[in-house]
């Protein structure tokens, strides 16, 4: 959380640019409002140190977690790869985050995924299984008998469908995307991410899928977001598989508005927020702010 010190600096930036034009920019007198930026983005740093300050930004863990809360923390663990290829979260972000929970007091933290790959191999090849255990986290399959069918009340695409319960009823949801390309989205993100716990054959779901990304997301709601885009995955993705297809960014990206967290990780891939479809419905969709100069993003450079 800023201290005193940054937040009068904020708040004498704004009053400062107001005075030479009268117009300031949005994302600067939301500086000058509040204390907790939109979008915490630290980078250059160790992996558990970056995503401390990520989360520290927003006011600390203990601004999602009480004591005795169940928390699941939904990784991407999509697929049959190492970490080096950027198709599955970083292990060390997922086990950092679950330290960061237990310390926050949670009764018991969740970790796990609906993967497109045979999931025993997935958690094991990802390094999630070993590293989110070590932590401390409860680490698991999903099972068929846990989806759910949910009815979506402000849905448009997708009226209804089935669910995994243990996400749905956890008292804290955090959702842990890696930042990289999609086939048929043009990028995973954090709304892409929810599909994981999203039972029956989805790939029903890739008609008119921009749209129900954003009736799932406004349907589940997570408390909290948090991009790994230590590596991204630029091309052939969702799967990738080749190194060449990897970069290397050195970032975290969190924040509670699920639509203004992956506007900011779009621009990661040198692409525009208001281009990706899923994003401009999300907005509409009451997920948040996609135009970046109307939000307040703080940056933190860790080396």
């Amino acid at each position: 959380m800023p201290t005193r010190r940054e937040f009068l600096a904020d708040a004498a930036a704004a009053s400062a640019w107001l005075g030479a034009s009268l117009i300031a920019p949005p994302g600067l007198l939301a500086a000058a409002k509040s204390s907790v930026p939109d979008v915490a983005v630290a980078t250059n740093g160790k992996i558990h140190t970056m995503v401390r300050k990520a989360v520290e930004m927003l006011g600390g863990m203990g601004a999602f977690v009480s004591k005795g809360d169940i928390v699941v923390v939904k990784p991407n663990i999509g697929w049959d790869r190492a970490p080096k290829y950027a198709a599955d979260t970083n292990p060390w972000v997922v086990a950092e985050i679950v330290k960061m929970c237990l310390e926050a007091g949670a009764k018991k933290v969740k970790v796990f995924d609906r993967p497109c790959d045979a999931p025993a191999p997935c958690y094991k090849s990802s390094g999630i299984e070993e590293a989110a255990t070590k932590a401390g986290a409860e680490v698991s399959h999903t099972v068929s008998s846990g989806f759910v069918s949910m009815k979506f009340p402000k849905g448009q695409a997708l009226k209804s469908w089935p669910m995994y319960k243990p996400a749905i009823e956890a008292d804290v949801l955090i959702n842990v995307p890696i930042a990289k390309h999609h086939g048929t989205t043009g990028l995973s993100l954090g709304m892409k991410n929810l599909m994981g716990i999203m039972g029956k054959n989805r790939g029903t779901l890739h008609l008119n899928i921009h749209r129900k990304l954003a009736d799932a997301g406004a349907f589940v709601k997570p408390a909290l977001t948090i991009i790994d885009a230590v590596r991204i995955l630029k091309d052939n993705g969702p799967q990738g598989g080749d190194l060449d297809d990897v970069l290397w960014k050195g970032t975290i990206i969190a924040g509670t508005r699920l639509a203004t967290v992956d506007a900011y990780a779009v621009t990661l891939f040198g692409q525009e927020p208001a281009d990706q479809k899923f994003l401009v419905y999300g907005k509409e969709a009451g997920l948040g702010e996609i135009d970046l100069q109307k939000v307040w993003i703080k940056k933190v450079a860790l080396g």
